[in-house]
């Protein structure tokens, strides 16, 4: 992990939050390159989930919503963590991540006795702060979805099953805190929430559970390094019947959650009908039924799959003596296509022809400058970046108009004429 974490700072993909001020606790920037790979990845999400399947719905819900629709989903009562602390070095842990441990993990010290703690960030609207302008910020991004059920019905009339889903920020006050850009106080999630007939629901749920692994693998991440599990009965949150896990093999503690899928039953759109008074019952035109739908809930956490997606794509291996570190990242999520190099800085031909050749690129792919120091290192901190190929312009490309293609994964290279350049790009990156 530490390797990871150095490469994240030095090549821009991720900074510790507040970092001139000493620091916030699990709060994180990303940089420029983590910005594109985030990017990336939900674009390919939205893609693969919504944009090609034609019984998923978009939805951007807001982060605020009425206090009254975190007491009907039952997190002001039920989303409650149990917490001890340390009486020697007072640090805090969650008692469902101790595994029956009776001391402290770091120091061995006394527990004191556990006390419920309630996970979610407290806020108010309004310049009085009173418990009737009391609100929260959302634990979770899928009560939008379900307090927006009956608009996407009324405005689209779609038949089971059908899905909406949406991604968006969410805010836990955790306990238990570390492992980099694993567990943090705020997080993205991309999540679905798909109706369908209670009959319906094993076949569906097996369904998701192919999905999700075939998306994860997809991009990059090795399917040796996963796994399911299901949840026991003392582990289900209030509202599912069903969960399970696909975990990964952390660097860090072994199988962890990568992701969620719930089989939540129709809990949702009941409380939410009741305590709101509106009707969210659907209701099949062709036979005039009306009844809840039930739901099967694919949760998949941004964070997380960057993380799985890094340390899967980390590679180090010894080039002539020399450590190369290079993350072989799938090209279509790599946060960098493309990178141009003059092969000298200090000759204007050289240089006005990469700028040519740069021009040239940029308007297909997301492409690299860089004139600094000799080429073997520019060629190492692209291998860093994830960039997939560099293109060098030396003098024989005064001579022949073609330019030294370099492949990250392999190191090898070839001369394309720069008029087939784009061509020879768009096939190899796709």
């Amino acid at each position: 992990m530490s390797k990871i974490v150095s490469l994240c700072k030095r090549r821009g993909f991720v900074y510790p939050g507040s970092e001139i001020y000493g620091g916030l606790a699990n709060t994180f920037d990303f940089g420029p390159l983590g910005v594109e790979l985030a990017n990336n990845i939900k674009n390919d999400w939205w893609k693969n989930f919504v944009q090609d399947r034609t019984n998923i719905y978009g939805l951007d819900g807001g982060i605020l919503m009425n206090s009254k629709v975190w007491k009907a989903s039952g997190h002001t009562e039920e989303f409650i963590d149990v917490l001890v602390e340390c009486k020697k070095c007072h640090k805090r842990f969650r008692m469902d991540q101790l595994e029956g441990k009776k001391s402290c993990l770091e120091c061995n010290g006394e527990f004191t006795e556990p006390k419920k703690f309630a996970p979610m960030f407290k806020t108010f609207i309004g310049p009085v702060e009173n418990s009737s302008s009391v609100t929260y910020l959302r634990p979770e991004t899928a009560q939008a979805i379900f307090v927006n059920f009956k608009n996407i019905i009324d405005s689209f009339h779609p038949k089971l099953p059908f899905g909406i889903a949406q991604m968006g920020k969410a805010f836990r006050n955790e306990i238990t805190l570390g492992n980099f850009i694993f567990r943090k106080l705020e997080f993205e999630q991309m999540e679905i929430e798909y109706f369908i007939r209670e009959k319906d629901w094993k076949n569906s749920f097996e369904k998701w559970k192919k999905e999700m692994e075939k998306w994860i693998v997809s991009l990059g991440v090795k399917k040796k390094n996963l796994r399911w599990r299901e949840h026991k009965k003392d582990e289900l949150s209030h509202y599912s019947k069903r969960t399970e896990d696909i975990e990964y093999n952390f660097p860090f503690g072994g199988f962890k959650e990568l992701y969620g899928l719930a089989y939540r039953f129709d809990f949702d759109l009941k409380q939410h009908s009741e305590k709101s008074k509106e009707d969210l019952k659907y209701t099949d035109l062709e036979t005039n039924e009306k009844f809840f739908p039930h739901v099967i809930e694919p949760s998949f956490g941004l964070e997380r799959t960057m993380l799985t997606i890094l340390l899967d794509a980390y590679h180090e291996e010894k080039v002539k003596g020399e450590k190369r570190i290079v993350l072989k990242l799938k090209p279509g999520i790599a946060p960098i296509k493309v990178a141009v190099f003059p092969l000298l800085a200090n000759k204007p031909k050289l240089v006005r022809k990469a700028k040519e050749v740069y021009d040239i690129v940029k308007k297909n792919f997301l492409t690299a400058w860089d004139d600094r120091g000799n080429i073997g290192k520019r060629y190492y901190a692209q291998d860093e970046a994830g960039t997939p190929y560099c293109l060098t312009i030396d003098f024989d490309t005064l001579k022949d108009d073609a330019v030294t293609v370099r492949d990250r994964d392999t190191m090898k290279q070839e001369r394309i004429k720069i008029k087939e350049l784009v061509d020879y790009l768009k096939k190899q990156l796709k």
